[in-house]
């Protein structure tokens, strides 16, 4: 079995797929898991699987897919928070049994995958995914989007970890200036995908406890469908809990605003605390 380290390096958003449906046990798989993945904010998330040519679902971005996943929450505080962390545990389950996804949530006829998923008054559906074997070669649209969008870099890891104050690296002389294990982790965090790969989580260590940002662009906020970046830091703490759980380490996270002083383009989201 690979280590989550590993699935989360060698998972890469995939667009072109085989045109082949998902093998009934890894559908049946898929379903299973999908029944209660829990966040840590509490906000149930609930998924589900739409035929593509049933509900006539398509993406410009996609091609040979057959079937989506999707996932539905209440509009209340910490949606889209919880909405990452629950997605993105699935989109690396489904990495595990070969499954390709890609985090999609504009590029579709929105009213067509609402309408498919029986969004009430209330509710709101950030993302959906296709899910489905890679194709062998990806196709030129695919490879040329993710030039455009550098998916194979990441911003250094000084520029987002932070030791007791905003911008000041928790990088110290080559090496991390933290406990043993969470050098590992945090390159988990920085490897975790986001829209357009804008990587907007920060993360401020101080007195033990890692506080996430988000740090804002524009244009990522709608009151129908949440905020992507939310969305993205909910992503990042997914992979940072999963990293200190493998480690045989208890995360608590918390919603207690440490009060740093942080840019105006910055937002306090949650604190983690780890436990022996």
């Amino acid at each position: 079995m690979s280590s989550l380290s590993e699935t989360i390096r060698t998972r890469k958003s995939v667009r072109t797929y085989d045109g082949k449906p998902v093998s009934a046990e890894h559908r049946k798989d898929i379903e299973e898991y999908m029944k209660d993945i829990p966040n840590p904010f509490n906000i149930p998330v609930k998924f589900m699987l739409l035929d593509a040519e049933e509900h006539n679902l398509s993406s410009p971005v996609l091609s040979g897919e057959q079937l989506y996943v999707t996932g539905k929450v209440e509009k209340k505080p910490y949606a889209d928070v919880a909405f990452g962390y629950s997605f993105e545990k699935l989109v690396l389950h489904a990495w595990t049994l070969g499954l390709g996804t890609v985090w999609i949530g504009g590029t579709m006829k929105r009213e067509l995958f609402e309408a498919a998923a029986g969004l009430k008054e209330g509710e709101m559906m950030p993302c959906v995914s296709p899910l489905g074997y890679p194709a062998k070669k990806k196709s030129l649209k695919e490879s040329m989007m993710r030039k455009g969008v550098g998916a194979d870099n990441r911003i250094a890891a000084d520029e987002l970890f932070f030791d007791e104050k905003w911008g000041q690296p928790l990088i110290v002389d080559g090496g991390i200036a933290a406990d043993s294990g969470i050098a590992e982790i945090l390159e988990m965090v920085r490897w975790a995908p986001s829209a357009v790969n804008k990587q907007p989580w920060r993360i401020v260590r101080r007195d033990g406890v890692y506080h996430f940002y988000e740090k804002k662009d524009r244009g990522y906020e709608h009151p129908d469908t949440g905020d992507l970046q939310k969305i993205d830091v909910g992503i990042a703490l997914a992979h940072f809990t999963m990293g200190l759980e493998e480690q045989g380490r208890q995360a608590e996270v918390m919603v207690s605003d440490p009060g740093i002083e942080i840019p105006g383009d910055a937002e306090y989201i949650a604190s983690v605390a780890i436990r022996a």
